[in-house]
C-alpha cells in the first residue's frame, strides 16, 4: 500500500471508529439501551488503530464484563447462584449498522475514487 493511500486509509478507519465508539456509548445511556447508573461502562469503550503490513484494523472494545450481557441479555443464574431474567439492551450492533455503510463509502470515495 502506498504511504498516501495508507494514510489516508487510517485517517478514515480512525474517523469512523471514533464514530462507532461515540454511537455506541450514546446508545449505552438510556432506553432503548442499558440505563447509566454510574458511567464506567460507557467510559470504558476504547479505540485501538493499528497499521500493520499494508493492513489498517480498528478495533472498537471495552474490557467490562457487563458488556455481552447488556447486549444480549441474560436468562438463568450467573456463577454465584442469582437468578436473572435480564432483556437484551442492543447498543453495539444499532451503532455498527449506522456506522458501517458510511465507513464504506469514506473508503470507496478517499482511497479508491
Amino acid at each position: 500500500m502506498a504511504p498516501a493511500v495508507r494514510s489516508r486509509t487510517r485517517a478514515i478507519t480512525r474517523h469512523h471508529a471514533m464514530l462507532l465508539r461515540a454511537r455506541i456509548q450514546r446508545n449505552a445511556s438510556g432506553r432503548p439501551g442499558p440505563n447509566v447508573i454510574t458511567g464506567q461502562y460507557r467510559a470504558s469503550w476504547e479505540v485501538k488503530v493499528t497499521v500493520s503490513g499494508g493492513r489498517v484494523t480498528a478495533e472498537v472494545s471495552t474490557q467490562a464484563p457487563q458488556s455481552r450481557r447488556l447486549e444480549y441479555g441474560f436468562v438463568g443464574v450467573d456463577r454465584i447462584g442469582r437468578h436473572y431474567r435480564q432483556p437484551p439492551y442492543p447498543h453495539i450492533e444499532p451503532a455498527f449498522r449506522q456506522t458501517e455503510p458510511a465507513y464504506v463509502d469514506a473508503l470507496e470515495s478517499g482511497v479508491l475514487g
